[in-house]
């Protein structure tokens, strides 16, 4: 399976400096939270890539077109521009960088990039979220309940908005429900078959706004993958300021993979 990331959203307001920058690129111990992101995924074995960009994408095209420098010790002749590399470093990814426009919705820009998906199910994550969700353990749950769409949810954070579930687990659109003490929220993670795409569509064509996984449960029904770890959006500077002390600390999570 592919791996689509969603990174097209608003500039970063999470530090000063980070502020002209898609939020994607903020850094988490000197690494784009992007990185981190695909280093999970990477773990568990899913190494190509659609990044969905919208906000100053030429920034994640640069990332990705000089990432062996980024990762490497490099010496610079400036006399005549050659570069020697040192330490060469660098991931087994092929990303594909897609614009899928400034202000698009999430539906919107899952649409656009349907074609590179070739019919089958593509994960995605958004691009300001850290978890250790494990993928592998997610996929086999998706596979087994043969549902158009997974979608992974974990506890709340304190400001998140709850997702109306039943007491046996399954989820319940908000027309259906009106309950709000389960605390379960969306985390960002999530699985689509190729019909998902298909029912995107019709949402777009009929002009209905739903939230994706209301639309995805009213046309093809959808199964929630629970998770109790640890899972934390970025959105905050306190957000960045706790996530980059675990990093230092050595305690970070999300860092399933080894170095």
């Amino acid at each position: 399976m592919k791996v689509i990331i969603l990174a097209g959203g608003l500039p970063s307001t999470l530090i000063e400096e980070d502020e002209k920058m898609p939020k994607p690129m903020a850094e988490i111990g000197g690494r784009p939270m992007l990185w981190h992101i695909m280093k999970q995924y990477s773990h568990y074995g899913y190494n190509e890539f659609i990044i969905c960009t919208g906000y100053k994408g030429d920034v994640i095209k640069e990332y990705f077109m000089n990432f062996y420098i980024y990762q490497s010790d490099i010496t610079v002749d400036l006399q005549t521009n050659a570069v020697k590399l040192h330490r060469k470093q660098t991931e087994d990814w092929k990303v594909s960088i897609i614009d899928t426009g400034l202000s698009s919705s999430i539906i919107d820009r899952l649409y656009m990039i349907r074609d590179y998906i070739e019919q089958e199910a593509a994960l995605v994550s958004y691009g300001d979220c850290l978890s250790d969700i494990n993928i592998a353990k997610m996929a086999e749950e998706h596979k087994l309940h043969k549902k158009a769409a997974t979608f992974a949810v974990a506890h709340p954070t304190g400001r998140n908005e709850i997702l109306p579930m039943n007491d046996i687990g399954e989820y319940q659109s908000l027309q259906q429900s009106g309950i709000k003490e389960d605390a379960w929220v969306n985390a960002c993670n999530m699985i689509l078959e190729p019909q998902a795409f298909d029912y995107i569509g019709n949402s777009i064509k009929q002009s209905m706004p739903l939230p994706l996984i209301d639309c995805l449960a009213n046309q093809g029904g959808i199964h929630i993958y629970r998770h109790s770890g640890f899972w934390s959006p970025v959105e905050t500077v306190r957000d960045k300021t706790w996530l980059e002390g675990l990093w230092a600390q050595g305690q970070a999570p999300w860092k399933v993979w080894d170095d």
